[in-house]
């Protein structure tokens, strides 16, 4: 799941990036609610993390702001300092869905974390198979079918096709689906992901006449369309 981590103290939100991201999430630090705010209001994210102190915006007006741009079902937890009641009372009041109390600990983070992540996504982080029209997702095996016949896709396509009838409708930016699809792999040709984007149309074929268009969206990334929807 890809989570922002709002934390005045850089290093510090760099720190949480390093555990989540050793737990399998894709995680990208900040330490100014006004970045952070502007990059939800581009990038699809699935979480907040937010300390509910930083210096150049009120707690409640970050989380208000946030939920105005985040999917209604996206968890947001906040950290606090030691004997700071009012401020989780003031977090909790305002729509907050669990907070932390620093100094954080590692294993208490991952368990919140991972605990709202699959309250808020049950479908994508329990269920074996993922049905979308004709398409089935079988995400354990890791293997894709249409009207019940396998179809021959690498992992990678998998990955990407998946992604993008996870967001039907939804632009998705070339550093989200690098982030997404490629996690580790840090230098990966532009023309690799648009060759991986060719193979996916042409292996589902996702044409107008079956439903489905697959385009780019200019100067940014990519958009799976369902037609008549």
């Amino acid at each position: 799941m890809k989570i922002a981590v709002l934390e005045q103290d850089r290093s510090q939100a760099e720190l949480i990036c390093q555990v989540l991201t050793s737990a399998g999430h894709h995680c990208q630090p900040f330490d100014s609610a006004r970045e952070c705010l502007a990059q939800l209001r581009k990038e699809n994210t699935d979480m907040l993390v937010l300390d509910w102190n930083v210096p150049d915006m009120d707690g409640a007006e970050v989380l208000r702001r946030a939920k105005e741009k985040l999917a209604a079902n996206a968890p947001v937890i906040f950290l606090v300092g030691n004997n700071a009641e009012d401020d989780i009372i003031a977090g909790v009041t305002a729509g907050a869905d669990d907070y932390l109390v620093k100094p954080l600990r590692r294993g208490e983070l991952v368990a919140r974390v991972s605990a709202l992540l699959r309250r808020a996504y049950p479908s994508q982080n329990s269920a074996e198979q993922l049905q979308f029209g004709p398409f089935t997702f079988e995400t354990r095996p890791g293997r894709l079918l249409k009207d019940g016949s396998i179809i021959d896709v690498t992992q990678k396509e998998f990955s990407l096709a998946l992604l993008f009838f996870r967001n039907i409708g939804r632009p998705l930016s070339r550093a989200y689906i690098h982030e997404s699809v490629w996690v580790r792999d840090t230098d990966v040709p532009s023309r690799t992901m648009d060759t991986h984007v060719s193979r996916v149309r042409n292996k589902l074929s996702l044409r107008p006449e079956n439903g489905f268009r697959l385009v780019p969206v200019y100067s940014y990334g990519y958009r799976l369309e369902k037609l008549g929807a």
